[in-house]
């Protein structure tokens, strides 16, 4: 009795057994299958599904597997922090400075730093990348994210009001490319190039606080900062433009330079609905376009009119057709205070064939950043002409040669008063003396806002931008012109009172 009471439970316990080992591995199994259909689609996963689950904080080298990790690197890199810190402090200082008052807006009379430090907490490399794209060259991408503690106060001295502000809270996110050229020569590398890559857009974020005093003791003073920073970084550092530095004597860096590819000529025909921006009348609309920020031109203005026709032509020039674009933005031009923006549109230049006459109609948005821009409403169209024109090399040759007067010219311009700053937006008034290819020379005539100088309006140039792009031309400084009547010199913009 006692055996078959034994053998019943054996049975039953070894039932009992199986039944909860095969449970446990259905559970494992269903587990499994859910991780891999969860894997499978991560991996179908874009880089911009990422950027929207994951925002600014996820790392290169989650999306691309290339980029390695380096925590070695980021342990040296704190230890070096303090000496590098106090070597780079003068020397970010004392390139910066004049790139403020370069692109200071019309608003602000002096922008410059009253004190500058780069802090205690050194940046951190998420990932690394190498790539040898070229015979001769190595590129490194630099996944770049610094969330630092600077004391940073910017003295203001605006039209309005002076007061220091601080920046405070920055946080940068970007992806640094730097390419090496080699050489057979110690140190085997002749020359370095350093750029922000335009694919993961950097980011620059802060707070700007007012030191004894309110910021809105100057209208629109933190907008105009964010501007200038934008400006610089886009203009100067965001590929394809580039920072080009010698190791050695007599080094070709020709091939590493930034040259002008092409001439866009660009006729603004007319916006239809724009948006009234004035309590009495209607609001008086102008355009301002460019390539790159530190060239902007602008159309007339347009008095009382929400469907402006101004059928202006102006040539830009393109150094990288692959990845630059043309911004437009709508302003209501206001006498008595700070113009107002009624809408800004993007037209990217890859997208156009050359040689052929196209027109384009685009929307006008609240911004062009995708975050900021979340205002839907109806801004009104912008209705263009456009046409490309790719250089030959006879003229690529003539631009980089028209360059340097250019940049002699608004040298003395700036000098003289006739222009504020390089970003000060320039439009149709004297006549020219120009290169043929977009590159505008001398002028001599009125229209300047010089009384009796008989000085016209202006030559293009890169300004402090040399010394940082080697002979990148000076672009989209343009000849506009009116349609069927010869071309003109822009003169500078008026700053509103």
């Amino acid at each position: 009795m006692g055996l078959i009471s034994g053998m019943v439970m054996g049975v039953m316990v070894g039932v009992a057994i199986m039944a909860g080992w095969s449970r446990v591995m259905r559970r494992r199994s269903t587990k499994r299958i859910a991780k891999a259909a969860d894997i499978k689609v991560l991996g179908s996963l874009t880089r911009d599904d990422l950027r929207k689950l994951c925002g600014d904080s996820f790392p290169e080298w989650i999306s691309f597997p290339q980029f390695e990790q380096v925590k070695w690197l980021n342990k040296h890199l704190s230890k070096l922090w303090p000496f590098v810190v106090e070597a780079a402090t003068v020397v970010v200082k004392e390139s910066v400075e004049p790139l403020l008052d370069d692109y200071r807006p019309p608003g602000i009379k002096s922008l410059k730093f009253s004190k500058f430090s780069l802090g205690n907490v050194s940046p951190k490399i998420e990932g690394i990348r190498i790539q040898n794209l070229q015979p001769g060259q190595i590129i490194m991408d630099i996944d770049f994210r610094w969330g630092g503690n600077p004391s940073i106060i910017l003295a203001v001295d605006a039209v309005v009001a002076s007061l220091p502000i601080q920046l405070k809270d920055l946080q940068v996110y970007t992806v640094i490319r730097v390419i090496f050229q080699l050489s057979e020569d110690i140190p085997c590398i002749s020359a370095v190039v350093v750029a922000l890559l335009a694919d993961a857009k950097p980011k620059i974020q802060y707070t700007l606080k007012a030191i004894g005093g309110s910021l809105t003791a100057v209208p629109g003073l933190s907008d105009m900062i964010d501007d200038t920073v934008n400006s610089i970084v886009s203009d100067m550092l965001l590929w394809p433009h580039r920072h080009v530095v010698k190791l050695g004597v007599n080094v070709d860096t020709s091939d590493l330079e930034l040259k002008p590819q092409g001439r866009l000529s660009v006729t603004v025909v007319k916006a239809t609905s724009l948006k009234n921006k004035e309590m009495i009348g209607k609001s008086d609309p102008y355009v301002k376009l460019y390539v790159r920020p530190m060239f902007k031109v602008k159309t007339k203005v347009i008095d009382d009119n929400l469907n402006p026709e101004w059928n202006e032509t102006f040539d830009l020039i393109v150094e990288d057709k692959e990845t630059q674009s043309v911004s437009f933005e709508v302003y209501d031009e206001d006498k008595l205070q700070q113009d107002k923006r009624l809408g800004v549109a993007k037209l990217v230049v890859n997208t156009l064939e050359p040689e052929i006459t196209q027109e384009v109609t685009l929307k006008l948005l609240h911004s062009l950043d995708p975050i900021k821009n979340r205002d839907t409403k109806d801004r009104g169209t912008l209705h263009l002409k456009v046409k490309y024109h790719p250089f030959t090399k006879e003229e690529q040759l003539e631009a980089l040669e028209m360059e340097k007067q250019a940049i002699e010219e608004r040298k003395r311009l700036k000098q003289a008063g006739v222009i504020g700053s390089t970003m000060d937006a320039v439009g149709g008034a004297a006549s020219l003396v120009g290169s043929g290819v977009g590159l505008v020379g001398t002028g001599i005539g009125a229209g300047v806002g010089l009384v009796g100088s008989g000085i016209g309006a202006v030559g293009s140039g890169l300004g402090k931008a040399g010394k940082f792009m080697g002979r990148t031309v000076t672009g989209p400084f343009s000849m506009p012109r009116k349609n069927g009547s010869s071309s003109t010199a822009p003169q500078p913009d008026q700053p509103s009172a």
